[in-house]
């Protein structure tokens, strides 16, 4: 722990300045800890090449909740590829809670739940392997999962970690419900990261802590994205706010380690169009993971449109991996806007009012500086414009957005 303090006696003096240096040494601390435990976790993870880019993909509970089965599981596995989403990008296929008996086997073992996926995860896997996709499952870091209805890893870590490996799993989403034992957040998911490690398999770790323990700030170390929000609705105020509270944590977003909003309600039907424009677009932006949750299986052009747009998505997956912010706030009106490679930039002009309005981005607001000339491309409407001067404006729709990359010249 000596090492720890001599990091952070030289941020001592910037503690006047907030909370960002205090949990710049918090996190310091919490580093030198971890490597005085001999628990070498993040640096592991990064080298995995897990997650260098927002996971992409589709979870099956914001649509289907508890009503899963293997022949739902397997045909959207069949719909990411015949409907060409897995060729932009989608990979994993995400069970959620419910997939497991309501107890463990005499060994101790989770088990496939009979009735619903009879031939189990392994087979489930293979199925999902072969057509060039990934599989991932659930569990809780309590004793139960929050459906009430199968257990929760407490205290079975290494063994559920060595189940999930056995089985081909490539993905694991660790909720926080139920009996913790009075075990912290942070110390119940180190167990299941450090267990994942020595699983033998390279499991993609998303942790659901539900951003009540300011998780960005020490989770880094521990998985690859954590949710820095509860659980979405399909309705816009619900996408908007947690747009902002993720917004809060972009500095702490990195290649390997994503804020998560949780997942996309993009053609679940409780928005209009252009407000799934605005969803899809400002979690591309900010480097969320992009996992669909409405029915692939029966998903209208509309929502494929949307899903679908390759120009959005390499925001998304652009290889800077620097989270994108809103920068500029006028009552209803705002800028977000964040770099990328090869000094584009990316910019959303978002109105959320009532009325259409003009949106304006100024250069000093996204970084630019006043003499640089830039391309402006507009994602959605797959158009250019040439030789862009000081600031880029658009009339934008009520409860609808603008999305452009700058190229400067």
């Amino acid at each position: 722990m000596a090492a720890a303090a001599i990091l952070c006696s030289g941020v001592i003096s910037l503690l006047l300045l907030g909370n960002c240096a205090v949990a710049l040494c918090d996190k310091r601390l919490r580093d030198a800890r971890l490597m005085e435990e001999g628990d070498s976790g993040r640096r592991n993870l990064i080298d995995n090449g897990l997650g260098r880019t927002p996971q992409m993909g589709w979870n099956s509970w914001n649509h289907f909740h508890c009503q899963i089965n293997e022949t739902l599981i397997k045909e959207t596995a069949d719909a990411m590829v015949s409907t060409g989403l897995a060729g932009v990008g989608y990979t994993f296929i995400n069970i959620d809670d419910c997939w497991g008996e309501q107890n463990r086997d005499s060994q101790g073992n989770l088990v496939a739940k009979a009735s619903t996926f009879p031939s189990g995860i392994k087979a489930l896997a293979d199925y999902v392997h072969s057509k060039g996709l990934k599989l991932g499952i659930y569990s809780d870091a309590g004793t139960q999962t929050c459906s009430k209805t199968m257990p929760g890893s407490l205290g079975y870590e290494e063994q559920d970690a060595k189940t999930f490996a056995a089985w081909g799993v490539d993905y694991l989403k660790y909720d926080n419900c139920e009996e913790t034992h009075g075990v912290s957040p942070e110390k119940r998911y180190q167990n299941m990261s450090t267990a994942l490690l020595k699983s033998g398999r390279s499991i993609f770790f998303s942790l659901c802590e539900w951003g009540r323990d300011d998780p960005a700030t020490w989770a880094p170390n521990l998985g690859n994205s954590w949710r820095t929000t509860g659980d979405i609705g399909d309705n816009w105020d619900s996408m908007t706010s947690i747009a902002d509270k993720n917004d809060e944590w972009a500095s702490y977003a990195k290649p390997g380690a994503w804020n998560d909003p949780d997942m996309l309600e993009v053609g679940n039907g409780g928005m209009t169009t252009e407000e799934y424009r605005c969803h899809f677009s400002i979690w591309a932006l900010a480097k969320a993971p992009l996992l669909i949750g409405c029915d692939i299986r029966s998903m209208d052009n509309v929502t494929f449109e949307l899903l679908s747009n390759k120009e959005v998505i390499a925001v998304n997956q652009d290889e800077l991996g620097v989270q994108g912010k809103k920068v500029n706030k006028t009552g209803d009106l705002e800028v977000w806007a964040g770099p990328l490679a090869d000094n584009k930039v990316a910019v959303v002009l978002w109105n959320r009012g009532s009325s259409t309005t003009n949106i304006t981005a100024y250069w000093s607001d996204i970084r630019l500086n006043s003499s640089i000339v830039v391309d402006a491309r507009d994602l959605w409407m797959h158009s250019s414009h040439s030789s862009v001067q000081v600031q880029l404006s658009a009339q934008v729709d009520s409860h609808a957005c603008k999305m452009y990359t700058l190229t400067p010249h």
